[in-house]
């Protein structure tokens, strides 16, 4: 039996990989209630590939994905939560204030999914988002949620969660992030 590397596994499945340009460009905002249909469309090929990843790998923490991670520059993300909570459709997502109270935890991302890093993220963020109708909405989340919008945020400011790691601090590869026993795990973030 040939064993298939977690990261050739999302590639697979549509997720881009580290490297790819489009993993390290802001994306565009949408002009909303005017680009409602693309919004719309974009928000349903997040869903359709969040339910592959989840088929071929379990998220007990919780998982996220964000537009440019299949391909489309747009400012779209989603977030499921642990549990059966609803899944947070995040548009045009903004963080408009962070806590000084910080902790690190160790993240993953699907476009590099064979490495775990050790990050440090606010313990409570206010994220403004642009509904459908145009509307402006304000959401302060907290801890493991936190980390998760925030996560997805940076997906769409172009950044992975490696540049957000303290100097000399380097991801380790999943073998040994299993042995730590501390299990976080996003975006598979």
């Amino acid at each position: 039996m040939i064993e298939v590397r977690p990261s050739q596994q999302m590639r697979d499945l549509g997720v881009v990989q580290q490297g790819a340009a489009i993993l390290a460009e802001p994306v565009r905002p949408f002009d909303l209630p005017a680009e409602r249909d693309e919004a719309e469309r974009i928000v349903d090929e997040l869903f359709a590939a969040m339910e592959r990843i989840g088929q071929a790998h379990p998220f007990a923490k919780g998982m996220g994905l964000a537009a440019p991670q299949i391909g489309i520059g747009r400012a779209a993300a989603i977030v499921q939560p642990p549990g059966d909570a609803a899944a947070i459709i995040l548009l045009n997502p903004k963080i408009t204030t962070r806590s000084d109270k910080m902790d690190e935890q160790y993240e993953g991302c699907l476009s590099f999914f064979d490495v775990r890093g050790l990050v440090p993220r606010p313990l409570k963020i206010t994220v403004e988002t642009t509904t459908l109708t145009g509307e402006t909405v304000t959401t302060v989340f907290e801890r493991g949620l936190a980390r998760l919008i925030h996560h997805e945020i940076d997906h769409l400011d172009g950044f992975l969660y490696t540049a957000h790691m303290r100097t000399g601090v380097e991801p380790i590869p999943l073998e040994e992030y299993r042995q730590t026993g501390r299990a976080w795990v996003y975006d598979g973030a």
